[in-house]
């Protein structure tokens, strides 16, 4: 393979939307509305993921996989089965809503789909915060009892963060993001979400959104208190690792690479600050002159067939996502 997958952004318009993927990414959003995100990554019939260049230019990934799994995943990757990764970023100009993501073990009962997912704070304003998990001891007859009184504040985990901070939050655990954190949100291919709290916030049609309580009761780890992010580092290293994903956060400076091999494993490389060259490496050893760029904000799969050399423009820290074919 000559050239890692680039795909069209799939811009989602949300009440706690922005501009800053226009401000702070340099991109063009429609014109007016509210963007909250953005979906770089995906793999589902609502919304599939086009090739912005190269020889599959204009197909989906969906289309893209059926002919070339292979290729793209690996030898045992059926060519109908959808790629496990959603990737996108998010504007929280406002708090989002308090939500969860429905366990393996109940999401079948709910009709839903478990999602974990890992959050990399790109840019945060001065005390910007997080909720994920309940605070230490919170029971779930008192969370019960704070929706009804209107105090579910008093029952979440809240923390601040900044920029290079992250945190997995896996199915299960409550969680809401606070305004002024711009994420890059890397997850399991889903899009089931039960909001158990809104703040009392109105929707883009001017009427409350509609709330998932029961669910969301049925849903929630009742013994997943306080968990801790993993902060910003100038070191490289693994910021997340479950069964669905690892996550490792690479740090280069100008000049310096990173190498990606073939025939190991298709991985998500994610440019978080910074710029890259990746050149594909041809038979031989010899590399491609030229290679495709990649700057702040941009994500592109690496297939499983391609070895790739990644070099650094400036300083530039990277987020490669791999372990997510089960294999």
């Amino acid at each position: 393979m000559r050239d890692m997958l680039r795909f069209q952004p799939l811009y989602q318009e949300r009440v706690w939307g922005g501009r800053a993927l226009e401000s702070a990414l340099g991109r063009d959003l429609p014109p007016g509305a509210p963007i909250g995100e953005s979906w770089e990554i995906v793999d589902r019939p609502e919304a599939p993921s086009i090739v912005a260049d190269g020889p599959w230019l204009g197909q989906s990934l969906r289309s893209v996989l059926a002919r070339h799994a292979s290729e793209i995943m690996g030898p045992a990757w059926p060519a109908d089965r959808p790629f496990p990764i959603l990737v996108k970023w998010l504007d929280c100009r406002e708090r989002l809503s308090l939500q969860v993501h429905p366990p393996a073990v109940v999401a079948g009962e709910l009709k839903g789909e478990p999602k974990t997912e890992n959050w990399y704070i790109a840019h945060s304003v001065p005390g910007a915060e997080l909720i994920v998990g309940l605070r230490r001891g919170v029971t779930r007859a008192q969370f019960e009892q704070a929706i009804a009184d209107n105090t579910l504040e008093a029952c979440v985990h809240r923390f601040n963060v900044a920029a290079g901070d992250s945190i997995l939050v896996h199915s299960g655990q409550v969680h809401a993001i606070d305004a002024g954190n711009l994420i890059l949100e890397i997850q399991q291919n889903s899009d089931t979400t039960y909001r158990v709290y809104d703040w009392g916030r109105v929707g883009l049609d001017g009427l409350p959104r509609q709330l998932h309580v029961a669910q969301s009761l049925r849903s929630i780890d009742w013994n997943d208190f306080e968990p801790a992010p993993v902060r910003a580092a100038p070191t490289s290293g693994v910021i997340a690792d479950c069964a669905e994903f690892r996550i490792r956060r690479v740090v280069l400076g100008a000049g310096e690479r990173v190498h990606l091999r073939a025939g190991e494993q298709p991985r998500i490389v994610s440019v978080v600050s910074g710029a890259v060259r990746a050149s594909a490496d041809g038979s031989g050893g010899t590399r491609s002159p030229h290679g495709q760029r990649l700057a702040r904000g941009d994500n592109a799969l690496a297939p499983y067939a391609g070895a790739f050399t990644i070099s650094a423009e400036t300083t530039t820290i990277l987020l490669l996502t791999e372990n997510f074919t089960g294999a």
